[in-house]
């Protein structure tokens, strides 16, 4: 319309307002374009028979516009929005929005719309859209994956609700999805939701595209992006490439965005009422299968569960023979105990590598674990309860071994190895009412690797002998030797066989009675 219209709007654009049957004034208001400008383009349009049926294409009615239109016209509206067009600019400059601008306009007198300010601001800094280019792949090559935040489900637990998420998996060329409800964006979430999702759609897409979670990149560089080590094995274990979208830029993968997390949660879970998260994955793995598998694509045209069975399916690679272990990756640091934390449970570690950092791998049935460089030091059963404890003893100083195995039974039992003797002051220790002498015991027994059964025993003996089973006599009689040294002979004396008289008898002279011999 060159001068004979309002900055950026064409003419076409205007018949529609008038066609649609405001009043000038009202389309003042809307376009803000002078009432009497409109006016002159509504008897133009009346003329020229546009004010019903279907319009020309633009560029018939351009052409009829400067052939018909008078060239003189009513002056244009000045915008309300004129007097502050340097604030917005400056505004502009600072990247404020629209609405905040007109807030801002607003404490300083402005009156007018939001559309006046925006007209306005089109002006100074026209909106030109980024160009996009549209990515297809072939069947089989990849799949996009994304989480995205899902409302509230119960927990079958403790039947409250809980923040939930929903992780979604697409295939790219048959937008054929998998779906799961989870509480968390754990490591060991998002391994099991790939374990699964590959399970469910039967094989293996050649390439994974993700977001930069933490779950899957440890730091999100677009060159040289760091892969959690645990996804980096579940990739390894399955035969597929992850590929990390670059920082910030969730476009690329918008199948995943648009076609899967948005639209399970504007269709799936549009309007519906909390349930369970069990119930919920039951009906969201039907649903992939019927309402959005057997949908017409927008952009494919086709059903995207009828293009992945005819297709897609047979282009997957197979998948391998075990699923996934799961194993989660940590660096940690060996406890002068001798023990790493991993889980809320601990697992010993060789004594010499205190106080380094090493890599510990969980899986489901173990836990192994390494030095920085890979090399496999350990080696446990994965615990099944917080707070458990798996030892092996070769792993600890082994001078510290015998008190850790110490008590009672063994005690007794190493005891009774040596003789007899050893058998009972072993045991007159563990009899003492008052005090645990369990230890005492235990450094008694010790002496059997410093002086050897048959000395320890007879040291036993000689101790017993004394009527002093304590564990210093018995180490100062090994210490000076006098376990050989000969007991003293102990002489019995014979039973008494003297007569005894009876009182009577002994008093009785004193008193006039006969004597006695």
């Amino acid at each position: 319309m060159a001068n004979r219209r309002k900055d950026t709007m064409d003419i076409r654009e205007l018949l529609l307002h008038i066609r649609a049957g405001p009043s000038n004034r009202q389309i003042e208001r809307d376009t803000d374009i002078d009432r009497r400008t409109v006016k002159t383009y509504r008897d133009w349009a009346a003329a020229q028979g546009l004010v019903a049926g279907p319009l020309p294409p633009l560029e018939e009615l351009q052409a009829l516009l400067d052939q018909t239109m008078p060239t003189q016209l009513p002056p244009q509206n000045v915008s309300t929005a004129e007097d502050y067009r340097e604030l917005i600019e400056q505004l502009l400059k600072e990247n404020v929005e629209i609405a905040a601008i007109q807030c801002r306009l607003a404490e300083r007198g402005y009156s007018g719309s939001y559309w006046a300010v925006y007209r306005m601001a089109q002006k100074i800094k026209p909106h030109v859209p980024e160009t996009t280019v549209r990515v297809e792949t072939k069947p089989g090559e990849e799949a996009q994956v994304d989480f995205g935040y899902a409302g509230l489900l119960i927990d079958p637990l403790t039947g409250q609700e809980r923040r939930a998420w929903v992780f979604v998996m697409l295939l790219s060329w048959s937008r054929h999805q998998y779906a799961e409800f989870v509480f968390d964006q754990k490591v060991e979430t998002w391994l099991h939701l790939h374990r699964n999702a590959l399970a469910w759609l039967g094989g293996v897409p050649q390439r994974v595209r993700i977001d930069n979670l933490k779950a899957a990149i440890v730091r999100a560089i677009w060159d040289d992006p760091e892969v959690q080590q645990s996804y980096r094995d579940c990739a390894q274990h399955y035969g597929f490439l992850i590929t990390p979208c670059r920082p910030y830029t969730p476009q690329h993968k918008g199948k995943v965005e648009q076609g899967g997390v948005h639209y399970v949660k504007r269709n799936f879970l549009g309007g519906r009422e909390p349930t369970t998260i069990t119930q919920a994955n039951q009906e969201i793995l039907v649903w992939c299968n019927t309402k959005a598998g057997l949908r017409i694509h927008g952009t494919t045209k086709e059903k995207p569960l009828t293009r992945f069975q005819e297709v897609e399916q047979t282009r997957l690679q197979p998948l391998p023979e075990t699923p996934y272990d799961m194993a989660i990756w940590k660096k940690v640091t060996l406890g002068r105990d001798c023990y790493v934390n991993f889980d809320k449970a601990y697992y010993s570690a060789p004594h010499r590598l205190n106080g380094q950092q090493l890599w510990v791998c969980g899986g489901i049935q173990q836990v192994r674990i390494y030095t920085l460089d890979r090399k496999l030091v350990a080696t446990h059963e994965r615990a099944q309860r917080p707070g458990e404890r798996h030892t092996h003893l070769d792993h600890l100083p082994a001078q510290k071994v015998p008190a850790l195995l110490l008590d009672r039974d063994s005690c007794l039992a190493s005891a009774a190895e040596v003789g007899p003797a050893t058998q009972q002051v072993v045991q007159t220790l563990l009899d003492d009412p008052v005090v645990d002498r369990l230890h005492t015991a235990g450094r008694l027994l010790k002496l059997r690797r410093k002086f050897g059964d048959e000395r320890l025993e007879t040291a036993c003996q000689r101790a017993l002998f004394f009527g002093d089973p304590a564990y210093k006599t018995v180490k100062r009689i090994l210490s000076e030797r006098l376990e050989d040294q000969p007991l003293p002979v102990v002489v019995t004396l014979p039973a008494a066989t003297t007569f005894v008289r009876a009182a009577d008898e002994l008093v009785s002279p004193l008193f006039g009675g006969e004597p006695w011999n």
